[in-house]
């Protein structure tokens, strides 16, 4: 089946829809959520990773303005890490890996995401530590060049090392982390195009009902509101594309 044929199925665009409000309503882009989708309707990688970026920065922009609007970023929270992801991100954007490698390692990566929609990180930390910038500049640029290789925005995995490590709460861990998605994911198109990627001009119906679900998780996600059974739904979807990668 061409790429044009997959990206009208019904089913597909539902999906993406649900992945885009489920993933803004924590901070994140999307992108773990639509590359293991893309990987379970049989996408080429080579449409994938770019396809991943750009539905990431749309979204990721979208649900940082809401987080941001209601005041949870913090700018000493995010500067450490994004100082070397960045740089890391577009040198990540610029390697290609065979398709077996990319698939392991995004399959790895999907297991964050699962642990983050279950709610596996713990609860918050009562007691805010302050930042260890050392650490959080390797952690940086190790999320950074990961992001770039195989098309995220490395928030997924920045948002547990946050909470796990007590430097913010939930809210400020997603402004963050929308914001890191957002500059990660620049990069790594960047460093993408850079080394000869070709963008995919066919994926407007995708970018539409991705960015209509990225809107309405931003908007209830940086206020109160309980998607528990929609996250259990999704992680389960997550899991059998984990499977997938992991045995093809």
């Amino acid at each position: 089946m061409f790429v044009s044929d997959l990206i009208q199925s019904p089913l597909l665009l539902v999906l993406l829809a649900v992945v885009a409000f489920l993933y803004a309503s924590v901070g994140h882009g999307g992108a773990s959520g639509y590359l293991a989708l893309m990987s379970l309707f049989a996408f080429p990688v080579t449409f994938m990773k770019p396809t991943a970026l750009v539905l990431n920065i749309l979204v990721s922009a979208i649900s940082f303005y809401f987080f941001y609007r209601e005041k949870k970023f913090e700018w000493k929270l995010f500067y450490p890490f994004a100082i070397t992801s960045i740089p890391f991100s577009f040198l990540g954007g610029m390697v290609t890996i065979e398709t077996h490698w990319y698939k392991i390692i995004l399959a790895t990566v999907l297991v964050f995401a699962v642990a983050r929609l279950l709610g596996l990180y713990g609860k918050e930390k009562l007691v805010r530590k302050p930042m260890n910038i050392p650490l959080a500049l390797f952690i940086g640029a190790t999320i950074g060049f990961l992001s770039g290789l195989i098309g995220i925005g490395g928030g997924i995995i920045l948002s547990p090392v946050l909470l796990l490590l007590g430097w913010a709460n939930f809210k400020q861990t997603a402004a963050v982390s929308a914001l890191f998605i957002l500059v990660n994911s620049i990069s790594g198109l960047f460093g993408f195009v850079a080394q000869g990627g070709i963008l995919p001009i066919s994926s407007t119906p995708i970018i539409v009902v991705v960015l209509v679900g990225g809107i309405l998780g931003a908007y209830y996600g940086s206020k109160k509101f309980n998607t528990h059974t929609l996250r259990t739904v999704l992680a389960f979807v997550l899991g059998i594309a984990i499977l997938k990668l992991y045995t093809t």
